[in-house]
């Protein structure tokens, strides 16, 4: 046998049985008993390393480690050593700290549980056979007579019953259990009933039985009560339950825990099914209380025209659109300058549409800080970003069952515009923060007064967003192009103006009329019902006295007219003006002025020298 140190010896002197020090740091046996040596049978036991004689699962030797330095004490039925046969050593270890000799120092007492086990068996035949076959018979009536007074007890209750002992194996269950479980007594009594019915987390994480509530309540003498867990049927399928879990003792030996369980499923689900209710009476809720608001808003609006006025080949080519696309579901993609009636053609395809019970959704990417489109368009839920004090719908939430209208399309930054199509692609949303889907049903009206295929290649609009938008397109002809619709335009808008100032509607005369037909109007019906009402307020005579204040910016008609060099400078200055603004003043880059026209942004800065112009970058 290898020399041990003595100081060593000396800590296993009066030690019975097979005992061994461990020294944890190093992962070495620092001394042995000779009965350790025997039992491992083993010369070479001092110095070895102790993972090597582990027979299986290291991790139940880590767990015992630890109750050990917490407790100073403790004993496991859980750890198996193997011997230098490599046969499986099945023993109870008993562990002491023994921290005076260092940090990490365990002594640790082996019991071999097969020879226990034998001097059990042969110390009960022999008292069995000393008090003879009348004693052997009175002790098993009454154990019997026990167990069935026990068993009626058990099976008589409603609730799931079952013991185990301190290794973990199931000892009884009662019939409330084997019901509601599937299994049988024969499949669980002697088993580890943890990895039979608890063995995994309703996600399907694995549960290890060290973190079960049932097993510290007899490995740390805890009384646990679990209100939402689940065990697992014989047939594969979970079941959720709540029970309490209580040590059981013997004498003042902890000998292992009872169980009572109840079958939660039924009132989980109504539970569940209660909190889906209300969660949904709030979404609808709040969605009426937004589309309630929406509604309001729209009431108030100040419009200049409430239908379609003129009678222009244009004005009738919309209409009759508007009457050929209605009554379907398809996307319409409105075009033309601003003040042309975009949301007029809009409001009127969705109020001839099978939708118009539903309200039309207004969205107007302009309106909205760039940062606060995601939220707007898509909704959020309480807690999605800061500020986000509770739920809140989005626009497409909103639509559901009506229809949605996107005043210009373009405001939407590139990358909402590509969540926006996939969102609608899928017909399906799910607000910020929030993994769940919604389903959508809904119809999509887009409007812009831009150029789209000058914005697509700019890099502002996305080229599949317009493709799944433009399936009929309706283009609003300006004011300019069709002076024949002046005339009705002027008395319905200076009825409506005269109406709201409460004034008699005054005469138009044929040269006010010509005057106005002749103006190129920019601003198209928007501009022309300001003029109108403007000049309602200061008429104060029977004839309608008009007050059309001509931009100095000059205006390009739709014209064949020859134009001088002085004229197109002008026009060229304008439009340049007129496109700086639009940009904010950038030149380069994907939204700047240079990319609106087409030009490099440096011949666009060389123009800007030459024009006597100011660019911001």
């Amino acid at each position: 046998m290898q020399d041990r140190p003595p100081s060593f010896d000396s800590h296993l002197a009066g030690a019975f049985g097979p005992t061994l020090l461990i020294d944890l740091d190093t992962d070495r046996i620092l001394a042995a008993s000779p009965d350790a040596v025997r039992l491992f049978s083993d010369e070479t036991l001092v110095g070895s390393r102790l993972s090597t004689r582990i027979a299986q699962d290291f991790t139940q030797l880590v767990v015992f480690i630890d109750e050990v330095f917490h407790r100073a004490e403790a004993w496991t039925r859980l750890v198996a050593f193997r011997t230098a046969q490599v046969q499986m050593l099945r023993c109870e270890l008993r562990g002491r700290a023994m921290t005076h000799v260092g940090p990490h120092v365990v002594l640790l007492n082996i019991i071999d549980l097969d020879a226990l086990d034998h001097r059990t068996e042969r110390a009960e035949a022999a008292r069995m056979h000393g008090g003879g076959l009348l004693e052997w018979q009175r002790a098993q009536a009454f154990f019997s007579e026990l167990e069935r007074q026990n068993q009626l007890i058990l099976n008589a209750a409603g609730e799931g019953i079952y013991g185990v002992n301190a290794d973990g194996k199931t000892t009884f269950v009662n019939r409330a259990a084997q019901e509601m479980l599937g299994w049988t007594t024969e499949d669980l009594l002697g088993r580890d009933i943890h990895n039979m019915i608890h063995h995994h987390h309703l996600s399907g994480e694995v549960y290890p039985s060290q973190h079960c509530p049932i097993y510290r309540s007899f490995r740390f003498e805890q009384v646990n009560r679990i209100e939402d867990e689940v065990f697992w049927r014989k047939d594969g399928k979970p079941i959720r339950v709540e029970y309490v879990s209580t040590p059981i003792y013997e004498g003042q030996v902890l000998v292992g825990a009872v169980v009572i369980f109840r079958d939660i499923t039924e009132r989980w689900e109504n539970e569940r099914k209660l909190r889906d209710a209300m969660e949904e009476v709030g979404a609808l809720r709040d969605r009426l209380m937004q589309e309630n608001a929406y509604l309001q808003e729209a009431i108030n609006l100040e419009r200049a025209h409430h239908d379609i006025i003129g009678h222009s080949s244009s004005v009738r080519q919309v209409i009759g659109q508007i009457d050929l696309v209605a009554r379907t579901d398809t996307n319409v993609l409105i075009t033309g300058e601003n003040g042309t009636g975009k949301s007029l053609v809009a409001s009127a395809v969705h109020n001839e549409s099978p939708r118009s019970r539903r309200p039309m959704i207004h969205f107007k990417g302009g309106a909205v800080p760039p940062d606060a489109i995601e939220s707007e368009l898509f909704g959020h839920i309480r807690g999605a970003f800061t500020g986000a004090l509770r739920d809140r719908p989005g626009k497409l939430e909103l639509a559901h069952g009506g229809t949605l209208f996107i005043d210009e399309l373009c405001d939407i930054p590139l990358d909402q515009q590509g969540k926006l199509l996939a969102v609608l692609q899928r017909r399906s949303v799910a607000r910020l923060g929030e993994d769940r889907e919604r389903a959508l049903d809904l119809r999509i009206i887009a409007a812009t007064a831009r150029n789209l295929d000058r914005e697509v290649q700019a890099g502002r609009l996305r080229q599949d967003l317009v493709l799944f938008l433009n399936v009929f397109p309706i283009h609003c002809t300006p004011l300019r192009d069709r002076p024949e619709d002046i005339p009705p335009l002027v008395a319905h808008l200076l009825k409506l103006a005269c109406k709201r100032l409460g004034r008699r509607v005054p005469v138009v005369t044929e040269g006010i009329m010509a005057q106005l037909q002749r103006y190129d109007w920019p601003g198209n019906v928007r501009e022309l019902a300001n003029v109108i009402e403007r000049s309602a307020i200061v008429s104060h005579g029977d004839k309608l006295v008009v007050d059309i204040r001509t931009p100095t910016q000059p205006s390009i008609r739709g014209t064949t007219a020859l134009l001088t060099d002085a004229e197109i400078d002008q026009i060229r200055i304008a439009n340049t003006i007129a496109c700086l603004k639009e940009t904010g003043g950038r030149v380069s880059g994907p939204d700047g002025a240079a990319a609106m026209l087409g030009l490099q942004p440096t011949t666009l800065y060389s123009r800007i020298r030459s024009l006597g112009l100011t660019a911001l970058d």
